[in-house]
């Protein structure tokens, strides 16, 4: 019987087929150590400097679930996924400054690498942020600053000019006619709700025909902030301008304008664009409203303390821009 033997043909597609094998190992094994690469470049690049540990930074708002306080958050859990920081967000469910400082308290005892939090014009609160960078933990304010303190560094609006530019709103708007304005803000003990009120004070106080009647407060919530503006449109016959300072104070003011059959009567101007405040300007029940830029407070902040992380000096300040939306713009402008 004739013995079997293996044609060239089988031969050479056996060598081929040995060839392609080898080849698409070579080709798995070199495409893996090419993603191991890139992950490297990309964690190098997230990672701070100082040693490559991940950083635990805690950050504490004014208000929990305030709408303007999570925009803040958004920002700043972008820029922490970015820098492979580690970010913690807490904060009172209602505007509590106790709280508040009791937070920051448990906040210190726990000896993050940094805090951010919201400034308070208070002695007590100072003290506390000195203390906290006394034991090698970096804060910064945002929002609203502390400047008596030892924080690092103040991110967010420049307040006063933009509590100036909200005068120059109702100035205009009543150049050569007379203009009695209730005004509701966010916070008596908040420095940023002072200092818009002292920036719009000091346009009002040089227009003879504007004069503001009362100042009533929101704490930062919609309900307090119609309550306010009720309390003002009952007692003051007068008042034909209302303005807010803080995010919901333009939205209480209009629905305390509709519940009392006064909204043809009053013309509202507010802070922050939230999305209802947006309708609102659409539909022309608002005037017109300075815009902060919450997101980009929140995710400079962060970035900055990942700067300072790798040994950069950060400078005192850093203001985030302001602009103005009302019923012309509100369809073309970017929310923040």
């Amino acid at each position: 019987m004739k013995k079997w033997a293996p044609s060239k043909w089988t031969v050479g597609l056996a060598v081929l087929f040995a060839l392609f094998v080898l080849l698409l190992g070579r080709f798995a094994y070199t495409n893996a150590e090419i993603n191991g690469i890139v992950r490297d470049i990309e964690d190098r690049g997230r990672t701070p400097a100082s040693g490559g540990k991940t950083k635990h930074v805690v950050m504490i708002s004014q208000e929990l679930d305030n709408p303007f306080w999570r925009t803040i958050e958004k920002g700043a859990r972008d820029a922490a996924e970015q820098y492979n920081i580690k970010l913690e967000y807490s904060g009172p469910y209602r505007n509590n400054i106790e709280e508040q400082a009791e937070l920051f308290g448990k906040a210190i005892a726990g000896k993050p690498d940094g805090i951010l939090i919201q400034g308070i014009r208070s002695e007590a609160y100072n003290k506390q942020i000195d203390k906290a960078v006394e034991q090698g933990i970096a804060v910064l304010t945002v929002d609203t600053d502390s400047p008596d303190s030892r924080r690092l560094s103040y991110v967010g609006t420049d307040n006063v000019e933009s509590g100036r530019q909200l005068g120059e709103l109702v100035a205009k708007a009543y150049e050569g006619r007379s203009a009695s304005i209730g005004m509701v803000i966010g916070s008596y003990e908040a420095g940023n709700q002072q200092q818009r009120l002292e920036g719009f004070r000091s346009v009002v106080d040089a227009e003879p025909n504007l004069k503001i009647v009362e100042v009533g407060v929101s704490n930062i919530s919609r309900i307090q902030a119609t309550q306010a503006a009720e309390h003002m449109l009952r007692s003051r016959e007068g008042i034909n301008v209302m303005v807010g300072t803080s995010a919901l104070d333009a939205l209480g003011i209009l629905q305390a304008s509709k519940s009392l059959n006064k909204q043809e009567q009053v013309r509202i101007f507010g802070f922050d664009d939230l999305t209802e405040t947006r309708e609102a300007l659409a539909r022309k029940e608002i005037e017109a409203t300075v815009i902060q830029k919450p997101y980009t407070m929140g995710f400079r902040s962060v970035e900055m303390l990942n700067r300072y992380f790798q040994g950069e000096t950060l400078p005192g300040f850093s203001f985030t821009r302001i602009d103005i939306l009302n019923p012309q713009n509100v369809g073309t402008a970017v929310a923040p």
